[in-house]
């Protein structure tokens, strides 16, 4: 099914009109062109095909594919959502049972969802849980609207439960819901904890949080137990609650992150229904570029402890790096440690400490800045802190901006600062990893023959005519391309996807770079390439001969020197010919 049934399901929708619904496409001769969505640009950079039903972007992101694989970058989720959502756009019925693979993926939404119900149902029947719930300050509508529920304090019940449903022990494994002992029985991963189901960013259920009950508390297990990363669950690309607020955050353009469950589920009780949390990790270059989709701005709210206050440095920086404006949300009575807590004691404020929520810089500069100590070597270790902060900005007018108000706090020029701002490279893991997620790009480093082939074929592409134009030249095409010019000469239906990817850049790279150029032009253009193409190859051959003969002269050998010499000396000839 998997590849059958996608190619008909591509074959029934256009690319374009699906593109449509997340872009601003606009046309480009044959093709049409957008800002690509998975990376900050100026200039459009991402180009629809729709004559090959496919996508790329020529951008820092070197991005490209297909309807499947657009869906599943820009909405995060894997290939089986992805086919059963077009599925559903195209009218093509999936039979799971044509296909081993799609039928375990449904398998594994249909364990989870009874999973859940047997939490739920646990939940109703104990007055001690639901007394606890209350007292932590939930109202019984968001316990139901989030469908929180309770893993009953026996070994094995909820698998014993599911295998009398008729689901397979495996697949009850594989979704992360039971562990194989080392005597081969099977015990639940979740036992007596507070369940918070997560759901995708479609609402399906594809993994669960455990808080331990109050009372069961143990040293030697943790407070919180997440899912294991299944085939329907990855954690960097999963918030919790996005499915429920992500229209809010799409119509505010700002998106308020706390750190849990509870915090988000207190705070969406409150008020602020565009909230998220991240499900068991940090924030992710995944997370954030789902939300840069929707909002503008992120608004953090972090633990007012030594590690929250690492954690909310490392998700500003993040952050600030994806061009988002990011404030903090900062609570200041003391008694009081996370937004639960607020909402608990203090109902009704919450809405108004995110209003007020000062700019990350902000809490730089009184970090760092104001406070900073008299001594020079430590005043220059702190003010290099808060630079590194602000080069690690996306827009350079809101570098611009934190320099100037940097420099009046602290009374030196801003062209000093600016100066000691240049001179700063990463110091640690996250700017390492910052720079190596700014400076994504389309890494194929081409030789000057890759590019002359790769152009040659765009322009036959393009001409659409007779690539066997190209048979005596065919000599001098590199392996990879001369693998594309022997696919298309063939006309081949079942072309690699490697190759297939191959043509379609070349065939978009072509359209992106020459929107208005004729078909005269071109053909003028083709015989230069031919020509260059081969003077390439020929200057590469020489390279090659000249290294041998090196290597011959080096050990003393005479055996194959004269040979070499001679080619070498032909080839030299040739090459001012063709020059």
């Amino acid at each position: 099914m998997s590849s059958d049934t996608a190619q008909i399901i591509k074959e029934k929708l256009d690319i374009v009109d699906f593109l449509k619904q997340y872009l601003e496409l606009k046309p480009a001769g044959k093709n049409f062109k957008a800002l690509c969505p998975f990376h900050r640009e100026k200039t459009p950079s991402f180009i629809v095909s729709p004559e090959r039903q496919s996508w790329h972007c020529f951008g820092s992101c070197g991005e490209g594919g297909d309807i499947i694989k657009f869906l599943m970058k820009y909405e995060n989720i894997e290939f089986y959502d992805a086919l059963k959502i077009l599925a559903e756009k195209a009218g093509v019925e999936l039979k799971g049972g044509a296909n081993r693979d799609f039928q375990s993926y449904n398998s594994l939404y249909k364990i989870m969802e009874e999973a859940k119900n047997f939490f739920k149902a646990s939940l109703d029947k104990s007055q001690e849980v639901n007394a606890y719930l209350r007292e932590r300050g939930l109202k019984l509508e968001t316990v139901q609207e989030f469908e929180l529920g309770l893993a009953p304090g026996v070994s094995d019940a909820l698998t014993r439960h599911l295998l009398k449903l008729g689901y397979n022990i495996l697949d009850i494994e594989k979704a992360g819901l039971t562990i194989k002992t080392e005597r081969g029985t099977y015990w639940d991963r979740f036992r007596s904890r507070l369940m918070f189901p997560i759901h995708n960013h479609f609402g399906k259920v594809v993994a669960f949080t455990g808080r331990i009950l109050p009372g069961a508390d143990n040293p030697n297990v943790g407070k919180y137990v997440n899912s294991p990363e299944t085939p329907i669950f990855q954690k960097s690309k999963i918030l919790y609650g996005f499915y429920k607020t992500k229209n809010e955050i799409r119509e505010t353009k700002t998106a308020v992150l706390v750190e849990g469950q509870m915090d988000f589920l207190m705070v969406w009780q409150d008020g602020i229904k565009n909230v998220i949390a991240t499900s068991g990790t940090s924030l992710t270059e995944d997370h954030l570029q789902a939300l840069r989709r929707l909002a503008d701005e992120l608004v953090l709210s972090f633990d007012a402890d030594e590690a929250g206050e690492l954690a909310a440095e490392r998700a500003i920086d993040l952050a600030g790096a994806h061009d988002f404006a990011v404030r903090l949300l900062t609570i200041d009575d003391k008694d009081l440690k996370d937004p639960a807590d607020v909402v608990k004691k203090k109902p009704g404020i919450i809405k108004s400490l995110a209003e007020q929520a000062k700019s990350a810089m902000e809490y730089y500069f009184h970090k760092y800045a104001k406070n900073a100590p008299a001594d020079v070597k430590s005043k220059k270790k702190n003010l290099r802190i808060v630079l590194s902060k602000i080069k690690r900005l996306a827009s350079p007018i809101d570098r611009n901006h934190w320099l100037k108000e940097l420099s009046a706090i602290v009374r030196i020029e801003e062209s000093i600062l600016a100066e000691e701002m240049e001179m700063l490279k990463g110091v640690n893991a996250l700017e390492r990893q910052l720079d190596a997620a700014a400076s994504q790009s389309d890494s194929r480093k081409l030789s000057r023959r890759e590019l002359l082939s790769e152009r040659l074929l765009g322009v036959m592409m393009h001409l659409k005519d007779d690539l066997r134009l190209l048979e005596e030249s065919l000599r001098y095409f590199p392996k990879e391309h001369l693998r594309v010019y022997e696919s298309l000469v063939s006309d081949a239906n079942e072309t690699k996807d490697e190759l297939r990817e191959i043509m379609n850049t070349i065939s978009l790279k072509f359209s992106l770079e020459n929107q208005d150029f004729e078909a005269e032009t071109l053909k003028k253009e083709m015989q230069n390439l031919l020509r260059e193409l081969k003077v390439e190859y020929l200057k590469e051959r020489r390279q090659e001969v000249s290294e041998l003969i090196h290597r011959l002269e080096q050990s003393g050998s005479d055996q194959g020197l004269q040979e070499a010499m001679e080619e070498y000396a032909a080839l030299s000839s040739e090459l001012n010919a063709l020059r």
